[in-house]
This record gives C-alpha cells, structure tokens and sequence, in this order.
C-alpha cells in the first residue's frame, strides 16, 4: 500500500453556477512511497500550493480523493506537516518555544523538551535555544521552521519551496542538510519548487506540472546516484532530465497561451 494517494484530484474556486468559478487542479494523480522524496514543478499559477494544501488537509478537493495509509485525508494532522516558503517563527517566543510550539498546539498536555532540545541538535542549532528569531540569519531560522515540523515526527513533509527566499550560497547548503536528514529519518518528502536543477538535485520523482487548471504534464523518475553535488549537473543524465524538464515546462507554458509547440 502507497503510503499516499492521490486519485483524479480537481480543485476549484467559486461556485458550479458562477460565473467567476475557476479550476486549480484537474484530474491529479499520484502515490507516493515511505520516505520517497518527491519534487513539483509548475509555472506560476498552476496549482502547487493548493495540491500541497489539499494533502495537509487544509482544504478539500471537489473531487477526487486523497488517502493517507488508506484512511480519506479529512482534516490537518501531525502526521502531515508544512514548512513554507518564510519561517513564520513568533518573535516574541525563542527557538525552543518556536519549535515546541507544533507539539503545544497539538494539544499535547506536556511537552518532551529532550525531544525539543534533541531536534535543535539535529538542525544544527545546539547553544541557540535561548536566542530570538531575529537574532538569527536566515538559513538558520529555515532550520529552525524545519525542527518545529520535524519534532512532531510526520509521517510527510510538505515543503512549499522552503528555500526559495534565501541567497544561492544559503540555498545550497540547506538543500545538502535537508538531504542529510532526509536520509536520517523516516519520513516521505513532497517538496515545491521552481528551480529545475533544484528539484533534479533534491528527487527520487519529479511531477511537472501544466498551467491552470494543473495537469500532471510529465513524471520523471530520477535515477542518478546519491550523493548529488554540482558535479552531478555536468552528467549527461542530469543534462537530459533538465532539458526534459525544460521541453515540458515550455510547451504546457506556450499550449496555455495558445500557441502551439513541439517539444524538442
């Protein structure tokens, strides 16, 4: 059993009888295994997001279905977490309580703060429990946002592209830490991003999607070795799944402004 399925998932805004109703998601389809690490690409618009917070529960598909382990995804759970694009750390709390905040609103009654303190470790952030959000730079409140998520130990990260305000350099060095941990711990990743070359780096599976309503336009299996460094995008399989990539991204992209392509 797939620990999650997606099947024939549409998405819309409005009402059937409205004349503003606009579909998101169309007839989106897909598994994903125990700790698979599965990457979305899209244009802007196309959808992502709201996939991503249709798995969290945070909104429910028109039609379709979404089952976790074979149970219908009705609501937000512990077992699905969300690390968004910005931190959204409470700067009036400090990194110990930012990140047994989850475990706190998840009703518990006391919270495991070796648990707490064991995932700041984790992160790499041991001797910084005591200090304020903005005292930090930004990879390491990134890293913070990550151990609140991963403290209530979920079955899947949802991550909407986490890394996608931060300098390259910063960038590229959470993309290597997320995959240490990754490889670490049991739990399946769905990862956002509009980075290509990020996405191949990142997945064993890469979704690309079409402009709105999205479609799943193309899935890619990524089959290159790990570890992944900037080595692995001079490969002829790297170069090749990029151009791929980039065949579908223009063609959905083109199709949608209706012109018609044909991918090389």
């Amino acid at each position: 059993m797939a620990l999650l399925t997606v099947q024939g998932v549409t998405m819309r805004y409005g009402g059937r009888e409205s004349s503003s109703t606009q579909v998101v998601l169309e007839d989106i389809s897909f598994d994903l295994s125990e700790r698979e690490f599965l990457v979305v690409i899209g244009p802007s618009g196309c959808g992502k997001t709201t996939l991503l917070h249709l798995i969290a529960g945070f909104a429910h598909p028109v039609g379709g279905r979404i089952e976790l382990q074979g149970r219908p995804v009705r609501e937000p759970g512990s077992d699905r977490v969300v690390v968004f694009q910005q931190p959204w750390l409470y700067p009036w709390l400090s990194v110990r309580e930012n990140v047994a905040f989850g475990l706190s609103l998840a009703g518990r009654r006391k919270v495991d703060w070796d648990k707490v303190d064991s995932m700041i470790a984790v992160v790499g952030l041991a001797g910084f429990e005591r200090h304020a959000p903005y005292e930090l730079s930004g990879g390491m409140q990134q890293r913070v946002a990550l151990a609140r998520a991963l403290v209530m130990s979920p079955k899947i990260l949802l991550m909407d592209e986490p890394f996608g305000a931060l300098d390259a350099q910063t960038r590229h060095q959470l993309q290597e830490f997320l995959l240490k941990l990754w490889e670490e711990l049991d739990v399946a990743v769905v990862f956002i991003t509009h980075d290509i070359e990020e996405a191949i780096l990142l997945g064993d599976r890469i979704l690309v999607m079409g402009a709105r309503p999205g479609r799943i336009a193309l899935e890619l299996d990524v089959k290159l070795s790990r570890p992944r460094d900037e080595a692995t995008t001079l490969s002829p399989a790297f170069i090749e799944l990029r151009r791929r990539a980039l065949d579908t991204l223009r063609e959905v992209s083109l199709g949608a402004a209706g012109i018609r392509v044909q991918a090389s």
